[in-house]
């Protein structure tokens, strides 16, 4: 049936609202994109002018647009709709701008790098896109016990992309030379900076890996360039404009070399956000500017290179051999402490870039993605297969208790997190090591914390530590309130004295110091309440989403 365009999807977004040029160029269609691949088969010319909406209709999962005055057909998913609404504010997708970073000064990061061990990384996803991730939000991550051979650095830049050769070669050596020339090539102490402002595009990754580090001094120093940037641009904003606006002669030149970019410290995009940062005192030649605005340039330079220098800024630490530092080249400035020449301090660096440790990273992401779905599905089909059978001495089946725990904690208006908890708080009885049969023999079965540790991975602790906390609740309850004893079935007094009985205070005193304890103790009175044969029950799938929205993204 025809309706008005005056409609709503599921989601509730108006399509009236959308701007419609915006609208037609997203049909997902297979005559307006490749199914293969997703890309476009029109051109923006070939779109009709004086687009209108010629026929609305809500579909099962979004609405179907009739277009005048050519007749197209479009169809698009609420979920599509309301992922890509037109954002009211400045809303973008680019990760290299400031507003896709967590800017930091040392403090922030309360003593704590970003790390992980190598073998992790190479052998768990989560742990590889956390480290992924990090090198994305907080600039920099650092691998440990990588091992310390020759060559090495290159290995772990081509686990996420490709390696960027310069004019020193696919690696380089930092360590002491006879003949340098480039400083880092010194036991000189090597203020913050970024490296190769002289190359367009610059590499925006750099890798160092620590192969020794004997040395007295040789400490290493990181400053958030962003970070330092965003406090010019606060406390002086002149200056920050300045610095946005002036070219910079950034100069290199050896025996076969010569490297020329002329590019502004503090790079900003169309709306102004910090997305690059190039300082390096070092490469930066002669400025060609009408007086006052070498004297401007100078006076904003100073501002900033004061900024960076702020104690506040500094992160130190000391790499030790088999650590390898990831950073981003164009936001995150690297220092070191002059060290001793005489003394063993080798590491080999390599360049990479953004663009392919961010593809890397959305690549791992999708496939969790449908990693996710299936888990998902694995857990219909447990309620659908070992959910029928019977409950403990309960008169329901196992997927109908666990259905009216979380219904209960739905109507009483409980956070998304406390539902799923509710729902999935007895998953530790299916096909565990030892079953909920068994417990019901005398052997505790744990079930709290085997199904919180099988749900660690996709959900966070507001819904696994909930889980993990309800049968203690039980116990807790037990010790504490009047009366609660009197309450249980037949069948949870019975589980209760093989799962421990009432608390000791001693235990009681412990439960209350958790952070969790009132979340266990909220999923253990909807437990308590899902034990009714003839209670209306929602079926699994209406908790589907609820579910799907709560799965961790890392």
């Amino acid at each position: 049936m025809t309706m008005s365009p005056s409609v709503e999807d599921l989601a509730g977004n108006r399509i009236e609202d959308l701007p419609l040029t915006w609208l037609r160029d997203n049909c997902p269609c297979p005559r307006c994109r490749d199914p293969r691949n997703g890309q476009k088969l029109f051109q923006i010319t070939e779109l009709p002018t004086g687009l209108a909406l010629d026929a609305v209709r809500r579909t099962a999962d979004g609405v179907e647009v009739d277009w005048a005055p050519d007749g197209h057909r479009s169809a698009y998913s609420a979920q599509w709709l309301t992922a890509n609404r037109p954002a009211a504010g400045e809303g973008s997708g680019d990760r290299r701008g400031e507003n896709g970073k967590t800017l930091w000064a040392a403090a922030d990061l309360n003593g704590r790098l970003p790390e992980a061990s190598w073998t992790e990384y190479l052998n768990d996803p989560v742990t590889k896109v956390r480290v992924l991730e990090s090198v994305l939000g907080l600039g920099f991550a650092l691998l440990r016990d990588v091992p310390c051979r020759e060559g090495q650095v290159l290995e772990v830049a081509e686990t996420f992309g490709y390696v960027r050769e310069t004019n020193y070669g696919r690696l380089f050596d930092v360590r002491v030379e006879p003949d340098p020339n480039n400083l880092a090539f010194t036991g000189a102490r090597i203020t913050p900076h970024t490296d190769n402002p002289y190359r367009d595009p610059v590499p925006t990754l750099q890798l160092l890996h620590c192969l020794s580090n004997a040395a007295v001094g040789g400490d290493s120093g990181l400053v958030d360039g962003f970070k330092a940037a965003a406090l010019l641009r606060a406390e002086d904003p002149e200056a920050f404009a300045v610095l946005t606006r002036t070219p910079v002669p950034f100069r290199f030149s050896d025996a076969r070399t010569e490297l020329a970019a002329d590019r502004p410290l503090i790079d900003v995009d169309g709306r102004g956000r910090i997305r690059e940062v190039r300082f390096n005192n070092r490469s930066i030649g002669t400025l060609l500017l009408p007086a006052d605005e070498l004297e401007a340039f100078y006076r904003a330079y100073r501002t900033f290179a004061e900024i960076t220098l702020r104690p506040e800024l500094q992160l130190e630490f000391r790499l030790l051999p088999g650590d390898c530092l990831i950073f981003d080249n164009v936001r995150l400035l690297h220092a070191r402490t002059a060290f001793e020449e005489s003394g063993a301090r080798h590491l080999q660096g390599t360049y990479a870039d953004l663009d392919a440790l961010a593809g890397a990273l959305a690549v791992l992401r999708r496939e969790r993605a449908v990693a996710a779905r299936e888990f998902v599905d694995e857990l219909a089909e447990l309620f659908a297969g070992e959910g029928a059978s019977a409950y403990l001495g309960e008169q329901v089946t196992m997927a109908q208790h666990m259905l009216q725990a979380a219904a209960r904690a739905e109507e009483a208006g409980a956070p998304d997190a406390l539902v799923a908890a509710a729902l999935l708080h007895d998953l530790g009885h299916f096909h565990g090591p030892v079953s909920g049969a068994e417990l019901m023999e005398g052997t505790d079965n744990r079930h709290s914390h085997t199904g919180a540790d099988r749900l660690a991975e996709w959900f966070g602790p507001e819904v696994t530590e909930p889980i993990r906390l309800h049968v203690a609740a039980k116990r807790y309850l037990c010790a504490v309130e009047p009366g609660y004893f009197g309450r249980l079935s037949q069948a949870s007094v019975y589980t209760l004295e093989v799962q421990g009985g009432p608390m000791s205070p001693a235990e009681v005193a412990a439960y209350e110091a958790n952070p969790y304890a009132a979340d266990g103790v909220a999923v253990r009175r909807w437990d308590d309440e899902g034990k009714d044969p003839d209670a209306p029950t929602p079926d699994f799938a209406h908790f589907r989403p609820l579910l799907t929205a709560l799965l961790r993204k890392d």
